[in-house]
């Protein structure tokens, strides 16, 4: 039986996000391994303005083209797998695996695997304007036999600005969080049980601690069932 772990590999986007998958990675990895220990990694990012300025315009190729360029990097690193921590690139799945070097986990799949398993039955999803609006958690949710709900117009592009303004820059206004939770609530009040943190910056304001519903950490959903696969015996 083949012990050593799998060479993670981590297609980023936005730092902050990025960083959190990373640390959880190294941090749960000794919770696991023993101290100081975890599996090798590498990680690739393009400019995240690269990547806005193809969700702009829609240009989903474009996001894949990205996703496969530092896939081909981190496959030539070693890696023998891909996880990418941001939700919203997902969209551009269609574009990526029939091209890809290495297999992928899906966050979207594994949140909705999380959700399932732990009995959530209509989940809120929380995310920048273009995962909102995407078919990216609708899909994997309804797999799942799960149902979800968008949040409104307004609070969609509150969540966008809180996004893509403050939070992929580090910048974690009291005020925000305040005006997610009350986006957090108007999803209990639509019939919600959980919600998803479907960008992965929300992680590091919203919890099940300050929220009124429980919270699917998509970022460390993802990093766990990477280190899942990375320690598998095979």
């Amino acid at each position: 039986m083949n012990t050593v772990p799998l060479h993670i590999g981590i297609v980023a986007c936005s730092a902050e996000g990025a960083a959190l998958c990373y640390r959880t990675l190294c941090a749960e990895g000794a919770q696991r391994m023993g101290p100081h220990a975890h599996p090798e990694i590498s990680l690739h990012t393009h400019s995240l303005a690269d990547y806005v300025a193809c969700l702009d315009k829609d240009d989903l190729a474009g996001v894949g083209a990205l996703m496969l360029s530092s896939a081909d990097k981190v496959a030539r690193a070693g890696a023998d797998f891909l996880i990418c921590p941001d939700n919203t690139i997902h969209q551009a799945m269609g574009h990526v695996l029939p091209r890809s070097p290495l297999p992928w986990l899906h966050i979207a799949e594994e949140v909705a695997r999380q959700a399932h398993a732990r009995g959530f039955r209509r989940l809120g999803i929380l995310g920048t304007r273009w995962l909102v609006d995407s078919e990216v958690y609708p899909e994997k949710l309804g797999a799942q036999g799960l149902d979800f709900v968008r949040p409104d117009k307004a609070d969609r592009a509150e969540l966008g600005r809180i996004i893509m303004d403050e939070l992929v820059y580090g910048d974690f206004q009291p005020v925000s969080v305040v005006r997610l939770q009350a986006i957090v609530q108007r999803l209990r009040d639509a019939g919600c049980d959980a919600v998803v943190l479907g960008c992965t910056e929300l992680p590091l304001v919203l919890n099940d601690g300050n929220c009124v519903l429980p919270t699917l950490d998509s970022t460390r959903i993802l990093a766990r069932a990477a280190l899942a696969r990375a320690l598998a015996p095979r």
